[in-house]
């Protein structure tokens, strides 16, 4: 799964620092009267303060100042106190739908790019180090889950004992409008997420129709939402789950297109997604090399609200395209061994690989 920003393109540099600037000042306007406001009265105005500051802080475009940025480091290290932050404020206000959606989608981006993401890689004497880091970015998945659920049942009460199986989810989802859209893309991806890292966890194995309604009825109510990203999901779920959980791999070429038709060419997510589920395990490596390098010549600067994703999969791209020779038979000179593929007896429908990159020298 892949986070991204929203909001316009500035059309100048200097326009769109000015505004960030303001925003940036406005907010720390608003925290400096909060604290006094929080030292000096009552309850009832100390929630207008709360709510004044989750105003400013959650307003459109506030996921840029993350998801735009250009220095992945810088980011990881701000993301906890900013986590932290929106967590304090949403314990004053708990009703506020900013809060909610900023702080479950932080916790299940920080896990993403920040805890799982370093560890893919990781060679297997190490796999101790890499599988606390997949437990923790779990257990961060799900928080950020469990926030943006409570959220959503709050809107709609009965959701959370609400079952594909039992028929009873259906009439509820049916309720739901455009707005909730990102609710539902969140909750099924950090859902599928926190899955993928633990797939004998029989708890969340029967989540997985219930994630899979949420990402229909968000299609339904908004095919194009986040510039294709529910695309994007829809070829990592389809390609990576089983047929009985929701899994159907004929359909992943059709949502690939999707996605890049409507991210307009500038996102480099969907040519990793597509050549790690896709085009390793059906060994088809020339997808998998024609994926990746049309991924690198994305330009990072020409979607600013997503700089920061596109960074981090050229990263992944680069890292992919170093090892191909652990996930497909090459020969001296970097090509596919054609012979070697002869000897052996492959139906692309399980892939295997325990001999991961020794880190990401850009984390």
């Amino acid at each position: 799964m892949k986070f991204r920003g929203g909001g316009a393109i500035a059309k100048k540099d200097q326009a769109n620092t000015l505004s960030v600037s303001m925003k940036l000042l406005r907010v720390t306007c608003y925290g400096v009267v909060a604290g006094f406001v929080l030292a000096a009265s009552g309850c009832s105005i100390n929630r207008m303060a709360v709510r004044a500051v989750a105003d400013a802080l959650t307003g459109p475009g506030g996921s840029e100042v993350f998801t735009g940025d250009d220095d992945p480091r810088l980011v990881a290290d701000a993301m906890p106190f900013a986590i932290k932050m929106y967590e304090a404020l949403l314990a004053e206000a708990p009703d506020h739908g900013g809060l909610i959606l900023t702080t479950g989608s932080l916790f299940v981006m920080y896990a993403n790019a920040f805890v799982q993401g370093p560890v893919e890689f990781l060679p297997s004497p190490r796999y101790e180090e890499r599988r606390a880091a997949q437990e923790r970015a779990k257990r961060l998945y799900l928080r950020g889950v469990e926030i943006l659920r409570n959220g959503l049942e709050r809107k709609y009460p009965g959701l959370g004992a609400a079952s594909v199986e039992g028929g009873t989810l259906a009439p509820i989802l049916a309720k739901m409008k455009k707005d909730d859209v990102p609710l539902l893309y969140w909750i099924a991806g950090g859902t599928l997420s926190a899955f993928s890292l633990d797939p004998f966890d029989y708890t969340l194995s029967l989540r997985v129709p219930e994630c899979m309604a949420y990402a229909a009825r968000a299609y339904e109510l908004d095919p194009d939402f986040n510039s294709g990203a529910l695309d994007d999901f829809y070829v990592l779920a389809y390609a990576s789950l089983p047929p009985a959980m929701g899994g159907a791999p004929e359909r992943v070429p059709l949502h690939f297109e999707r996605a890049l038709e409507k991210s307009g060419g500038k996102l480099a997510g969907p040519y990793v997604s597509y050549a790690q589920a896709v085009a390793i395990p059906a060994q088809d490596y020339d997808a998998f090399r024609f994926c990746l390098r049309k991924a690198l010549d994305i330009d990072v600067d020409a979607d600013r609200p997503n700089r920061l994703v596109n960074i981090i999969s050229q990263q992944k791209a680069r890292t992919l395209l170093g090892k191909a020779g652990d996930y497909f038979f090459l020969n001296e000179d970097g090509e596919l061994d054609t012979e070697a593929y002869e000897t052996i007896e492959y139906d692309g429908s399980e892939y295997y690989d325990n001999e991961y990159y020794d880190g990401i020298d850009d984390f």
